[in-house]
């Protein structure tokens, strides 16, 4: 397994940690497990931040730019929904 593939593996598995955490978070019963599932939802979210900084400072995870038409067109078939 390279370096890429590791990185990838590792970026995945810190978002299923958050996808947990957040979970946790809003099904907590007292404020000391929400305060719990809060501050392992935040060290993780950091730890996910930085392995996705390192894949993109690599160029391992690129951004695709998207045209602000497509955004402005999205806008406004949700803002109709409602």
């Amino acid at each position: 397994m390279d370096d890429k593939n590791l990185m990838q593996n590792l970026l995945l598995l810190e978002k299923g940690c958050c996808d947990l955490y957040l979970h946790g978070a809003v099904e907590s019963a007292t404020k000391n497990v929400l305060g719990a599932f809060n501050s392992a939802l935040d060290d993780s979210l950091s730890m996910q931040d930085e392995i996705y900084s390192k894949m993109s400072q690599k160029g391992w995870y690129t951004n695709q730019n998207v045209d602000q038409t497509k955004i402005d067109q999205l806008r406004q078939k949700f803002s109709s929904a409602q």
